[in-house]
């Protein structure tokens, strides 16, 4: 029974996710190269999880999502976020009108279908928080009143890694709210070069929208779907478990480098990105390598780390791959 439900369900996906394809070739024309970067958009769309994107400036983070939102029919709005900011010019405030001796409500850049927080560790913490509420609770207050963010919602913020001053990092708990933390290396030789290439012929190519934001929500129904067996489920727990208990998975030499593990969040975002990866891949089941290939950037914000992890320069990039390698493989 369940055979021939997963067959009928890869079918509809093979059907039904042909915009995959349209979006990876928009994708193409504009950016070089990050292929991983691509792919966590895609995700992020499809798992309706917000993104956190970090690297070194010019490595194409902005671009990468103005393009990904020139080319789905919905609204875009890029928010700058520097040390001045308040949180009404987020989330939008009380106006007075003389015409109509009332106060009305001015709608702020968050109300959009694609939000670009721009640097968001620039920012104050109070404008971090009014955005993370925005994020969590898809939802706004202004003065008494509670308006909906329209949907699809789906903030994607990006952050420089290197600059220390006039930044303010985002607690740990407010970087658990991003489904997937993406960190971007530089592009190759041959790459570069291409970069080079274009950059010097001038425009970008004008791109025309391949989908509408309602194919969207019709196609996060069909990820729900995506069959999530019960021994993956468990694979999903055991990596989780391993971060905040590692000597019951024989990694004992890792209990000293972790702080505190990962959250039940991380588990509802590995099978939810897990399921956005076999769609991509234009499956109707989730194996064991869609989890591998989502690991690092569901978990790698979500690790802390001891004061001697960071004295001996272990990452918790390093820490999930030695996870990976140790928790037994369905």
């Amino acid at each position: 029974m369940a055979q021939v439900d997963i067959r009928e369900l890869t079918e509809r996906i093979q059907s039904k996710s042909t915009f995959v394809e349209a979006l990876t070739m928009g994708m193409d024309k504009v950016i070089v190269g990050q292929k991983h970067l691509v792919e966590s958009l895609l995700i992020g769309l499809l798992a309706d999880g917000h993104i956190l994107l970090e690297g070194v400036p010019g490595l194409a983070k902005t671009l990468a999502i103005k393009t990904l939102a020139s080319l789905i029919d919905a609204d875009y709005s890029r928010i700058q976020f520097t040390p001045d900011l308040l949180p009404a010019d987020v989330v939008g405030t009380m106006v007075y009108s003389q015409k109509k001796e009332e106060f009305q409500v001015k709608h702020g850049p968050i109300f959009a279908n694609f939000v670009l927080a721009d640097e968001i560790n620039r920012a104050p913490a109070k404008v971090q928080s009014a955005l993370l509420e925005a994020m969590q609770e898809r939802q706004i207050t202004i003065g008494e009143k509670t308006y909906k963010l329209p949907s699809p919602f789906l903030v994607m913020a990006t952050q420089n890694p290197i600059e220390q001053e006039g930044t303010y990092p985002l607690p740990e708990a407010q970087v658990d709210r991003f489904m997937l933390k993406v960190v971007i290396n530089y592009p190759k030789k041959e790459e570069e070069q291409r970069i080079l290439r274009d950059n010097l012929k001038g425009a970008y190519p004008k791109l025309e929208p391949v989908m509408k934001a309602e194919e969207i929500m019709s196609a996060r129904e069909i990820v729900r779907e995506v069959y999530l067996d019960e021994k993956i489920e468990k694979y999903i727990v055991d990596i989780v478990f391993a971060t905040r208990y590692p000597q019951d998975y024989g990694l004992s030499d890792l209990a000293g480098l972790i702080s505190f593990g990962a959250s039940p969040r991380a588990s509802i975002s590995l099978a939810l990105a897990a399921r956005a990866y076999a769609f991509i891949k234009r499956r109707g089941y989730v194996i064991p390598e869609d989890i591998r290939a989502v690991c690092h950037d569901v978990m790698r914000h979500r690790i802390g780390l001891t004061y001697e992890a960071e004295a001996m320069n272990t990452t918790s990039e390093e820490i999930i791959s030695e996870i990976l390698n140790k928790v037994e493989v369905p």
